[in-house]
């Protein structure tokens, strides 16, 4: 059995340049993963919190949640088309990206992670912080990250 490969997609231009930047340079077997994270539900807005009430009901919450995890199913299978790719196993995850990728990543002795990154300058990136950044230092395995800037200077 092959270790797979992880092909991080976030939906931005930025995501798909990554992944097609990665699989000119992977193996041409290896087995592929489209892996995206989604937001974790915010529970406030069934429970309320403080003086605030809540804003919608658990049905709602429900079903805008499972929402969410079909339009991530959606953005995988059209990335998937949009590369070309045969066969891909497709993962949507849900809470902070850069924690989950790599714990992922490590439960399924994945070989390599691709990711795109965004190019935000030191500043920027200590406030907001950085997935990818997140990945390249916490990562079990290879990650290929393809610079904001290198992407552009293919188009």
């Amino acid at each position: 059995m092959t270790t797979p490969v992880l092909i991080c997609i976030d939906g931005s231009n930025l995501s798909h340049q990554a992944a097609t930047a990665g699989l000119k340079v992977l193996r041409t077997d290896a087995a592929l993963t489209l892996l995206t994270v989604i937001p974790e539900p915010d529970p406030t807005l069934v429970t309320g919190g403080g003086f605030t009430g809540s804003t919608m009901t658990a049905e709602q919450f429900d079903e805008e949640n499972a929402a969410q995890r079909a339009d991530a199913e959606a953005l995988l299978a059209s990335t998937q088309k949009e590369l070309g790719i045969a066969s891909a196993e497709h993962v949507v995850l849900m809470g902070p990206a850069g924690a989950l990728v790599c714990e992922y990543a490590a439960n399924v002795g994945a070989e390599a992670i691709v990711i795109g990154s965004r190019g935000h300058g030191g500043i920027r990136r200590a406030i907001l912080g950085s997935v990818s950044d997140h990945i390249v230092r916490h990562a079990h395995c290879t990650v290929l990250v393809t610079s904001h800037d290198a992407l552009e200077s293919d188009d």
